[in-house]
């Protein structure tokens, strides 16, 4: 049975510099060249599309790739265009200073340090504007109760992260585990377990175990999973699966109020336009797809969204849950 109340799907990009994937796939340093191109030229690209359609989005930033205050000019380029799509009404998120992997692990000074720190990058982005950063995603879907600590007290409405697929959760194990027996151990970590029987839709989470129901002041709008079998239903997956599975997917996720559509700026880059190295675009099926392709999918996907959901940003979201919750 549909459950009652407003639909809505909000899509979101994590801004992940190419850097975070040559550690996953263990592949050293990305050439200096390519460092901001997720921003300079992926995020124009994704950013055209949602303007085409009208559609107004939610941007999860690493702060040090927007960082002004930084020697390299490229950062104060890219605070630049995240400034213009914050004018036009999109939101900028927290995605960590510096994206580590590991973060929900680290101790609770470092971890409020990386959530601050992009929090200081994005008031610089979006002005004095209150409560202007209401949203938070951490580096590969992990939490931890010192994330919640630090962003309760940076006055933060929502949390993104939990993603409970146990199927994404298998395959992320198993190509960190094929990177460990060849001596090349994956920079990414495995996300806490318990995270995968999460709820699935939107909640108020405990402060000391945020994969449980509790009473934070912040809410939790978890990434899209089905019902029952909790396959993920995110940017990086849909775009490379046949049109079919595509479609069956977007219906399966009819059951739910929220579809919490993430993507990636990757997803939005094209390998021969980009030059991005033939290393990478053999371990990312995503970029083996053409971007023209790319796009017209998800112009597709966003059409068969569009028919059952209204579009909204992740705070707008966050606002209507509070009341209830």
């Amino acid at each position: 049975m549909t459950p009652a109340g407003p639909r809505r799907c909000a899509v979101s990009i994590d801004l992940d510099a190419l850097a975070c994937y040559y550690r996953i796939h263990a592949l050293g340093e990305p050439p200096p060249e390519l460092a901001h191109v997720i921003l300079e030229r992926a995020l124009p690209r994704a950013a055209a599309l949602f303007a085409r359609r009208g559609l107004r989005v939610t941007w999860f930033v690493v702060g040090r790739d927007a960082d002004a205050t930084l020697a390299d000019p490229a950062c104060a380029a890219n605070a630049e265009r995240l400034r213009a799509q914050h004018a036009l009404g999109d939101e900028l998120g927290n995605h960590s200073y510096s994206h580590p992997y590991e973060l929900a692990r680290l101790p609770a000074d470092v971890v409020f340090d990386e959530i601050a720190g992009c929090h200081r990058v994005l008031r610089a982005i979006v002005g004095p504007a209150r409560a202007a950063v209401a949203g938070f995603r951490a580096p590969g879907y992990d939490v931890s109760p010192a994330m919640m600590t630090a962003l309760a007290r940076l006055g933060y409405r929502y949390d993104s992260s939990i993603f409970s697929s146990p199927g994404y959760y298998a395959a992320k194990a198993a190509v960190m585990a094929a990177l460990a027996l060849v001596g090349r151990p994956s920079g990414a970590v495995m996300t806490n377990p318990r995270a995968l029987a999460a709820p699935t839709d939107p909640y108020r989470p405990a402060m000391t175990a945020p994969w449980r129901r509790g009473q934070a002041p912040l809410v939790e709008l978890p990434i899209a999973v089905t019902p029952w079998s909790r396959l993920p239903v995110i940017g990086t997956s849909l775009l490379v699966a046949p049109a079919p599975l595509r479609d069956r997917l977007v219906a399966w996720m009819g059951r739910r109020t929220l579809f919490n559509f993430e993507l990636h700026g990757i997803d939005f880059a094209d390998a021969e336009r980009d030059g991005i190295p033939g290393e990478l675009v053999a371990r990312q099926p995503d970029l083996r797809v053409p971007i023209d392709d790319k796009l017209a999918r998800l112009d597709a996907l966003l059409d068969g969204i569009a028919a059952h959901w209204d579009f909204a940003t992740l705070g707008e979201v966050a606002t209507d849950v509070q009341r209830v919750r």
